[in-house]
């Protein structure tokens, strides 16, 4: 099976709210070798205000994604879904990619009205680069040389990582050049440790995640918070509830027998604990999982081997236990509220069967021709976005009715705090904030947003007082 490694350059980290502006992925066959490399640009959506971070971390000037000469975001978007599919089966790998490329790539997907879930239908996997390299420092030190960063603990940092690894990477954060070094990196574990290189080939599949944990009385769990990893091991209760793909596990580091002797509301408040007991991750999210026998001292942090099998098979032999704190878990986190923002909503429900040939006719008629399309689909998430992506495209297909309603809602969208995007006002306060510190505008990234952010509200501002 061939390999897709992907990378996305974004305006900011808000899923949903921020948008992709550069993407870049090299296809390789089975053995990291590459077959075929693509980017593509996009020119920055009207509603959307990048991070001022994001443009100084990523060399991005304003003018530059604002240049008429790029594409729209939604023929970015096409231009990539046409390379992904005609690369498919493929296993996706990315860094740090299924908490947040991912997300962006299916936000992409979803606000253009395209099936958001490319990655993991077709035949495909995904996996993450991320998680192999931490198993690796963890369970084949000699993979590579993993650096430590300011506070003295060891940092997995994308550039960091692969400066210590001797793999080239002077342009961090432009999406080809981060694509290179993952590559990089994956091609360091290949070559040195073919038996974790095969599981994390493996573990990117969801069918043997579910296997693996469902059979497994006791395992390895890790997880990433802050660019560091942390291992505990685990014992699989069940399904989540709210997630088909979802497990929860109970961490074997404590005295699981207490909490066979707790009422039940004492049950809630331990399980409410931050950091909870109770484990959960998503088996079609390609989890960082080690088996007991597999598992380095320092991953079991000091706990005997032998009591954590015992812990386990006391659990995974009660049924009934397993059953009482899944749903103890359940009850404390209560049910779920759905956004108002239509960009958060993307997991509430599946487009219905009618609405997806509506999505597939949309794309194949004349600009002129998709109002009629629009106004029929029965989701309105789709509708929404749908006269976004008419408006942005092609507006003088709009009634004048239609325009400006579409007009009034994204210009709310850019001063409203409660929008859920970024305004252009704390735009505006972040980028004096970065001007006024220790951070050098060499390239006069900063100043000239600056300015543009001053223009755009006094435009928009204009704008909002002739049609009130």
């Amino acid at each position: 099976m061939s390999f897709v490694f992907f990378d996305t350059e974004t305006t900011g980290l808000r899923h949903g709210f921020d948008q992709i502006v550069h993407f870049a992925a090299i296809r390789t066959d089975a053995d990291l070798n590459e077959i075929d490399r693509f980017e593509a640009h996009s020119r920055l959506l009207p509603h959307v205000v990048p991070h001022p971070f994001a443009l100084y971390t990523n060399g991005l000037s304003i003018g530059r994604l604002t240049d008429d000469g790029l594409p729209s975001h939604y023929v970015m978007v096409q231009t990539i879904r046409r390379k992904l599919l005609s690369w498919s089966p493929s296993i996706f790998v990315g860094y740090n990619s299924i908490r947040f490329d991912e997300e962006m790539l299916r936000q992409a997907f979803f606000q253009t009205l395209h099936p958001a879930y490319l990655t993991s239908n077709h035949g495909n996997c995904r996996a993450d680069a991320l998680g192999l390299m931490t198993a690796a420092a963890a369970l084949s030190p000699s993979c590579l040389l993993v650096p430590f960063g300011a506070t003295g603990r060891p940092t997995f940092r994308l550039e960091q990582l692969a400066s210590a690894n001797g793999i080239e990477h002077t342009r961090a954060h432009d999406a080809m050049a981060d694509v290179l070094a993952t590559l990089g990196l994956c091609r360091c574990v290949y070559e040195r440790s073919s038996e974790l290189w095969q599981r994390f080939v493996r573990f990117s599949k969801k069918a043997t995640v579910a296997d693996f944990v469902d059979s497994e009385d006791a395992f390895i769990l890790t997880e990433f918070f802050s660019n560091e990893a942390y291992h505990a091991p685990v014992v699989c209760l069940g399904r989540d509830p709210e997630q088909p793909n979802g497990r929860l596990c109970l961490r074997l580091d404590g005295d699981v027998g207490r909490f066979y002797t707790m009422s039940d509301e004492d049950l809630r408040v331990e399980l409410a604990r931050k950091p909870s007991p109770i484990r959960r991750f998503r088996i079609n999210a390609a989890p960082t999982l080690t088996a007991l026998y597999d598992a380095r001292d320092q991953m079991l942090n000091g706990i005997d081997l032998d009591e954590v099998e015992t812990r386990a098979r006391r659990v995974k032999d009660d049924p009934t236990f397993c059953a009482h704190l899944i749903s103890a878990y359940a009850s404390i986190r209560g049910p779920h509220a759905p956004s108002r923002h239509v960009e958060e909503q993307i997991y509430d429900r599946f487009p219905g069967p009618d609405d997806e040939a509506r999505m597939e006719r949309f794309h194949k008629v004349g600009w002129r021709e998709v109002l009629p399309i629009v106004q029929s689909f029965e989701d309105e998430r789709l509708r929404c976005f749908g006269l976004r992506l008419v408006y942005f495209e092609h507006r003088s297909v709009l009634p004048e009715e239609i325009r400006l309603r579409v007009e009034r809602e994204l210009t709310d969208r850019l001063v409203e705090e409660e929008s859920g995007g970024l305004t252009l006002r704390r735009a505006l306060q972040e980028t004096d904030a970065l001007l006024g510190s220790d951070y050098t505008d060499t390239n006069g990234i900063l100043a000239d947003y600056r300015a543009y952010l001053v223009d755009r509200i006094t435009r928009v501002s204009n704008f909002r007082h002739s049609i009130s």
